[in-house]
């Protein structure tokens, strides 16, 4: 069955993504509801939003191990992979979290000697992040065993699906980043 733009809608026969997963069966629900519904955006924003959430919980065993957690792993991360120092804003901006939230993480990874702070020379309302040695042992430590981690995750398909999957959510990203960053037209 397509929809009034062409796409196939819904979880049933006539779908490209009639699978048994949950978002299907909710897409069947809707229907059922909603019979001439195009359910196409559901079936790729619901899988998206369900599998964040399922990552979400499987709170990522290496980190887990070591201590941290993936805001964590993502403050350090930052750090490691620029190379250089940063302020609070621009980690802010890296890892797409609050300033508070920043602030927060950075209390507890500089408690646990992973961060050093430095004032600003010219302006001591700034601060400045850098990794400690102990920082980056613990981030090149971890790299390696999240990455194979995360391959695990996707294991289930093979190379080339990885490699479609991923140019297609980073279109549909890049697209997103775009029309969120740019000023509302009216």
């Amino acid at each position: 069955m397509t929809g009034t733009n062409g796409r196939p809608t819904g979880g049933g026969a006539g779908s490209r993504t009639a699978t048994g997963d949950t978002v299907a069966a909710v897409v069947r629900q809707w229907q059922a509801v909603h019979p001439g519904l195009d359910t196409g955006p559901m079936e790729i924003i619901g899988r998206v939003n369900r599998c964040a959430a399922l990552l979400q919980q499987a709170e990522d065993a290496p980190l887990r191990r070591a201590g941290l957690s993936r805001p964590e792993f993502d403050l350090l991360g930052a750090l490691r992979r620029t190379g250089h120092e940063l302020t609070p804003g621009e980690l802010a901006r890296e890892t797409y979290s609050s300033g508070a939230a920043v602030t927060k993480r950075l209390k507890q990874l500089t408690e646990r000697g992973l961060v050093e702070r430095r004032g600003d020379t010219r302006d001591r309302r700034v601060a400045h992040v850098r990794l400690t040695d102990a920082g980056r042992d613990v981030v090149d430590g971890i790299l390696p065993e999240q990455l194979a981690y995360e391959a695990a995750v996707l294991s289930g398909l093979g190379l080339p699906e990885q490699g479609e999957l991923a140019a297609l959510l980073g279109e549909l990203l890049a697209r997103l980043e775009g029309r969120l960053a740019a000023p509302p037209r009216g």
